[in-house]
């Protein structure tokens, strides 16, 4: 697995990931490189909408249908930490380019254009993000903890801004033609 760039494709948590951060996730790779990846979960809501977020960080969303979106735990790194995957990419502060029309950013900046009604069209916005040191993701890869999957941008983008969090596993694996409920909990080998 040595120089494979993960960047822009999915992993999807394998039956057997008991770690509950990760058990039954799927996570958007939006870096990957030498020095290992980093990434977001998109499919786990935590008890909080956007309108409470922004009202953590003095904005108000006032009667913005956003308001109650709710907030993705994007993983165990930088808790107190937001991250917002969006499109377009836009021009903000602190901005990771994933592939295209496709961005994740951490500045605040992006949260005040979204409260004034200018911010991107699309959003997914998590607390913490998931971060692999280099080679950890490519060894867990190898021991069968995720599998990857690689989608067209019109079906990533689906599956990340349009999808109810309760799809996103089986839409996810119905990318590969597989049925994630007919996985067996460990792998097998020969």
């Amino acid at each position: 697995m040595e120089n494979v760039n993960l960047t822009g494709q999915f992993l999807v948590a394998m039956p057997a990931m008991t770690d509950p951060y990760f058990a039954k996730s799927v996570t958007f790779i939006c870096e990957h490189n030498a020095d290992g990846a980093m990434g977001v979960v998109i499919n786990r809501p935590i008890d909080m909408k956007l309108e409470a977020l922004f009202k953590q960080v003095d904005l108000q969303l006032n009667d913005n249908p956003l308001a109650a979106q709710s907030v993705f735990l994007g993983g165990p790194v930088q808790l107190d930490r937001g991250f917002v995957l969006h499109q377009p990419e836009g021009d903000w502060n602190s901005t990771i380019s994933i592939n295209g029309n496709t961005a994740l950013t951490t500045s605040k900046d992006i949260l005040e254009a979204i409260a004034n009604g200018q911010g991107p069209s699309k959003i997914l916005i998590t607390l913490g993000y998931a971060g692999w040191s280099a080679g950890q993701l490519e060894q867990e890869i190898a021991q069968n903890a995720w599998l990857t999957i690689e989608a067209d941008i019109t079906a990533r983008d689906h599956l990340i801004f349009d999808l109810p969090h309760t799809n996103k596993v089986e839409a996810a694996m119905a990318l590969l033609g597989l049925d994630f409920a007919r996985f067996a909990e460990e792998a097998g080998h020969a």
